[in-house]
């Protein structure tokens, strides 16, 4: 932990890193998210309109949770500046999120309480639990990254955390998607009343397999104290014009939006990629995104032990976006008679995603450094812009997607091909751009050789986190 100085303007010594068990338990905290998020936008387009909503009022009901989240991410981050309680904001999250998603994927909670079960019901239900479920995922979101900054001054520890709770995000999606490929080939949907007790089942599964880490989280994760350490004076809460005058702050926040919206666009529309473009058979709906997941917890692993500078995260930033670029394209140009390059394509977006995800997140933590009581405003508001343009992004390419009859040829000119392949390359040529244009803070001279000489003891992890 840090030693108790405070100030910028003070000397601060290179901090003790953290060991195995505190970077392995913060990294499972964000599980019982993880794995809904997966399920959500993997598969919530595609069950809503499998159980009858046209495509543009299933994306209706993806951007009022969009919204919602966008909205929390801001009170949330800006509650949390002012009282702190990281952990109480993350359980009161995670009880609001295993509720309302069990009541969205559980079938429609408020056609059974009114009796009916018309249209318009069932899209203001899932609507209203859409919202319920990211605002309590928002406030989990939040709490947790927001953590990072606090339980630990060292900056090769604070990036671990990061590609820890990325590599636990990866784990998180490859369980979802074992437990989807078991449902599938358990429970054959036949009809309407099929297709909702297979994803009924997924969600219980996913929810209880989320709940168990979350007990592993609390038990293993202080509530941080770096904000007022006994021999500080506590700092003052910081304004929001502070960031808003940091050139930083923007570049770092479109970074991070653009990453969300390379991961997210794509991993919501793959499904319909993958079986409707592709012609692929049912189970690609789970192996595809099960191959991604695997290669970005692998690359994460890696990721994870490395030591980190601004030079290295701007480069594999450059090198997962570029990797992008090229694999969109081929997604986007892929013959369905060559269905069978999807599995190598895989392979390199589940790479991309990882070193997008990893190093943007890093930035994060780079731009809070030891601005401590104004951290959680800025994962809130960066994650308030990745809610809402992923929303909006999704409604848009929804609203253009007509349904195809069966055994009809697609062709290029369609929402899942745009989707999952040619704008999230247009993302990463702009992610590109951004990244060369950062200019992040390095420390001055005497305190860079100072933590070089201590490089050695505190520049590393205790020992290796996942293997």
């Amino acid at each position: 932990m840090a030693d108790g100085k405070c100030g910028a303007e003070e000397e601060v010594e290179v901090a003790e890193p953290l060991g195995r068990w505190p970077v392995l338990s913060y990294g499972v905290g964000h599980m019982l998210n993880d794995i809904t998020s997966a399920c959500w936008f993997t598969y919530l387009l595609l069950f809503l309109q499998e159980i009858g909503l046209a495509p543009r009022d299933a994306a209706i009901v993806m951007l009022s949770g969009q919204v919602a989240d966008g909205l929390m991410t801001i009170v949330a981050g800006e509650m949390i500046d002012r009282f702190g309680r990281f952990k109480l904001w993350h359980i009161g999250g995670s009880v609001l999120v295993g509720i309302s998603f069990s009541s969205v994927f559980g079938g429609c909670l408020l056609c059974t309480i009114l009796g009916t079960d018309s249209y318009l019901v069932r899209t203001i239900g899932y609507s209203f639990f859409a919202a319920v479920f990211n605002i309590g995922w928002a406030a989990t979101q939040v709490s947790h990254m927001s953590m990072v900054n606090c339980m630990t001054s060292n900056p090769t520890s604070r990036v671990a955390m990061a590609s820890c709770r990325n590599a636990s995000t990866m784990v998180a999606n490859l369980g979802l998607y074992g437990i989807a490929l078991a449902v599938f080939g358990i429970v054959k949907a036949k009809t309407c009343a099929d297709i909702v007790v297979q994803y009924k089942w997924i969600a219980y599964v996913s929810i209880f397999v989320g709940c168990c880490f979350l007990v592993l989280f609390h038990a293993g994760t202080e509530e941080p104290t770096l904000k007022c350490e006994p021999n500080c004076k506590k700092r003052a809460r910081i304004a929001w014009s502070y960031w808003f005058n940091k050139t930083l702050y923007y570049q770092v926040a479109l970074l991070y939006m653009l990453a969300r919206l390379i991961t997210n666009v794509s991993q919501s529309l793959i499904a319909f990629y993958v079986t409707r473009d592709l012609k692929m058979n049912e189970y690609s709906k789970a192996t595809i995104p099960a191959i991604i997941f695997c290669c970005s917890f692998l690359v994460s692993v890696v990721l994870q032990e490395m030591r980190w500078n601004s030079r290295r995260l701007k480069s594999l930033l450059t090198i997962g976006a570029t990797l992008w670029v090229i694999s969109g394209a081929a997604v986007f140009l892929l013959p369905s008679q060559m269905h069978n390059l999807m599995y190598p394509l895989a392979v390199v977006i589940g790479a991309a995603n990882a070193l997008v995800m990893v190093t943007t997140i890093g930035l994060e933590s780079a731009l809070v450094g030891e601005d401590l009581n104004g951290c959680a405003f800025v994962y809130g508001s960066l994650s308030f812009l990745d809610k809402m343009s992923c929303g909006l992004a999704l409604f848009v390419l929804e609203s253009y997607d007509v349904a195809s009859s069966c055994g009809e040829e697609r062709g290029l000119n369609t929402v899942s091909r745009y989707g999952t392949g040619l704008i999230p390359a247009c993302f990463a040529i702009l992610a590109i751009v951004v990244a060369s244009t950062l200019r992040l803070q390095d420390d001055d001279v005497a305190r860079a050789d100072r933590r070089a000489r201590a490089s050695a003891a505190a520049g590393a992890l205790e020992a290796p986190l996942l293997v």
